[in-house]
Order: structure tokens, then C-alpha cells, then sequence
């Protein structure tokens, strides 16, 4: 029964367009870590001629985001995930940001 919510829920052009592509951006840039710090850390030693030294980081970094923005698999795998958040958050009221928030561990 789940799934058939899911396949059901009716989602928003902003949603489709601009909500779960940031989920993907976001994710994308996890999955790709090792060249976004590569390319971080190429700009913070390169100063202003960054644009020169880090073409080659810049590159993989790219071609590696790239590669998710354009996986119809990863869109879809992306767009059940807020689809869930945006169930959960219906059923409780509660945002999906409010719930992966860690208390304070002293008062």
C-alpha cells in the first residue's frame, strides 16, 4: 500500500523542478566528496589563480556531478526520497531538517 502513495502523490512544478533537483545537487556532492575536497583544497592553495590550477580538479569535479544530474535512475531514486519526507511530514508536522536536528547534550 506504500508504494501505490507514493505512485499516486500528485508533486508540484517546483517541486519536479527545483525541490528535487537540490535533493540531487545535494547528494550528488556527497557521493562525489573526494573531488569536491580535491577541488577545495586546489582553490584554497591557488589563491587568485585558481582558475588556472584547478582547471584539471574542476573537470573531475564536474564530470563527476554530471554523471548523477543526468541518471534518470538517480532523478527517480531522488524523487521517492522526498516523496517520503513529504509524506512523513504530512502524517506528523514535523520537517525532515526539525528531525535530523541533534539536541543539545548539555543544558
Amino acid at each position: 500500500m506504500e508504494a501505490t502513495k507514493t505512485d499516486e502523490i500528485q508533486l508540484r512544478h517546483v517541486e519536479t523542478d527545483v525541490l528535487i533537483p537540490k535533493m540531487m545537487r545535494e547528494k550528488a556532492k556527497e557521493i562525489c566528496v573526494e573531488k569536491v575536497e580535491a577541488f577545495n583544497h586546489c582553490c584554497k592553495d591557488a589563491g587568485f589563480l585558481m582558475v588556472v590550477k584547478c582547471r584539471e580538479q574542476n573537470a573531475a569535479l564536474k564530470e563527476c556531478l554530471m554523471i548523477h544530474y543526468k541518471d534518470p535512475a538517480f532523478f527517480e531514486q531522488c524523487k521517492q526520497e522526498y516523496i517520503q519526507e513529504k509524506l512523513e511530514y504530512l502524517r506528523t508536522g514535523v520537517a525532515t531538517k526539525n528531525r535530523k536536528q541533534k539536541l543539545p547534550t548539555s543544558m
